[in-house]
């Protein structure tokens, strides 16, 4: 294997979301250690880290029928029983609901959680609060996807954060998808919520990392009672 192919091997792969803010980022840079070059160079940061926000490995998805990966990386924030938003549809009883929150560090491409066909695609407008508040889920700004698996509806809600000022989704209504398929993009931190059927048992606990389109967050076709974790 040659130099080059080497080093392509380890180059992470940007979203083309990021070329325009890339560009930016390098003007400014350009400008800025033109104005002040003793200070100037510090600029060239920016669309480093820009690039390194917009980035968009391949990742590797267990394809197994009743599987539910998790839709974004971060931290798994909360788990528990709640009732879904009503603009989802999915009734007034609770639903397990899972949490993931995405500081600027972590990849943010969403994810589908299982295959299946899109129901709803809901955007709410909101607040920008802290996407780690509980109440961030009912009064930040927001975008829905309603997935009609051979389980029964899974919802995945977009959630923007104190910093987001944007949500992307590219999928649409009638679209059928795959699991781990890209679905989204929330730039700058941010949190992902998963509602699954109410007699669904998590595999994941509060405090553990996710991996986009990798982590098994459920097992829809599992009987095992609920799991009990540790910190080592």
């Amino acid at each position: 294997m040659s130099v080059v192919a080497s080093i392509r091997k380890f180059i992470v792969p940007v979203h083309p979301e990021a070329y325009l803010f890339i560009v930016a980022a390098v003007v400014l840079a350009l400008v800025a250690h033109w104005a002040v070059p003793f200070v100037g160079w510090l600029f060239w940061i920016l669309p480093l880290f820009v690039a390194y926000f917009f980035r968009d490995p391949p990742r590797v998805t267990p394809t197994r029928e009743g599987l539910v990966v998790a839709p974004a990386d971060g931290k798994v924030s909360l788990v528990g029983y709640f009732t879904p938003p009503a603009e989802l549809g999915l009734g007034d009883q609770p639903l397990l609901r899972i949490s993931i929150f995405l500081s600027v560090f972590d990849v943010h491409i969403n994810r589908t959680p299982i295959g299946g066909k899109v129901k709803k695609v809901i955007y709410t407008p909101g607040l920008f609060l802290n996407a780690d508040l509980d109440k961030a889920s009912e009064e930040n700004e927001r975008n829905a996807i309603v997935v009609e698996s051979t389980h029964g509806p899974i919802a995945c809600i977009q959630i923007a954060g104190l910093i987001a000022r944007r949500i992307l989704c590219f999928v649409r209504e009638g679209e059928e998808l795959s699991p781990g398929q890209r679905y989204g993009l929330i730039r700058f931190g941010s949190r992902t919520d998963i509602y699954l059927p109410a007699d669904s048992r998590a595999l994941v606990a509060e405090g553990q990392r996710t991996i986009g389109g990798e982590t098994v967050l459920c097992d829809l076709t599992s009987k095992e009672p609920q799991r009990t974790y540790r910190v080592a």
